[in-house]
């Protein structure tokens, strides 16, 4: 008897976990983790035409310094930890908030590290290029909030010597290696530009009304 009373439990065991794993099918993995999803864009076209078209500032006056980062977000994380939690896969840190293990996959040239040391948190208007558009007349409070804004998508971890090369260059000059990227790419940078206030240059807005065209 208590054989085949094993034996009904162990064929419902087996029914149940067919049945998860049909709801998990359907539903699928969750999303991966990502910055905050950037207007259309359509709505990116209408911000680009409403954006202040001048020649790019100058440099004069700029240091990192004066746009504070990474700043302490919750307990003992701070911005850069954050990202890098919300950006990889199973993530796991330490009692001071550093990644320990996890894989982040690189939007900007398609890679996938394992090591969160090979990951830059890439700011998508670089701090140089916002000062050159106008943040050189904001409140160092403004600039550290934009440095550390987790609200915009503004903030994205990516393979660090593609951010490297990337340096402060705009969307005239350099654009994510992985084309597939391309119109998200453009639609967060206008968006940020549109949300902050800063201004385009002629040959930037140009570059972002072509690769918008073909979003």
């Amino acid at each position: 008897m208590s054989g085949v009373y094993a034996r009904q439990r162990a064929g419902a065991l087996a029914a149940l976990t067919a049945a998860a794993a049909a709801v998990s099918l359907l539903t699928g993995p969750p999303a991966q983790a990502a910055p905050p999803t950037p207007i259309s864009a359509t709505t990116a076209r209408t911000y680009l035409g409403q954006l202040t078209v001048k020649a790019e500032g100058s440099s004069t006056g700029y240091s990192r310094d004066k746009f504070p980062h990474w700043i302490t977000q919750s307990g003992a994380c701070n911005t850069r930890e954050v990202v890098l939690k919300r950006d990889g896969t199973n993530v796991q840190q330490d009692s001071s908030c550093a990644a320990t293990s996890g894989s982040w996959y690189s939007p900007y040239d398609g890679a996938t590290w394992t090591a969160a040391s090979d990951l830059d948190i890439d700011h998508v208007v670089a701090l140089a290029e916002a000062w050159r558009s106008g943040a050189s007349s904001w409140t160092t409070a403004q600039r550290q909030a934009f440095a550390n804004d987790l609200s915009q998508p503004q903030l994205i971890a990516v393979t660090d010597n593609v951010n490297q090369a990337k340096s402060d260059l705009d969307p005239a000059e350099w654009l994510p290696p992985r084309t597939a990227y391309t119109c998200m790419y453009v639609r967060m940078w206008v968006d940020v530009k549109h949300h902050y206030g800063l201004s385009v240059d002629s040959a930037e807005k140009n570059a972002l009304t072509s690769a918008l065209s073909g979003c």
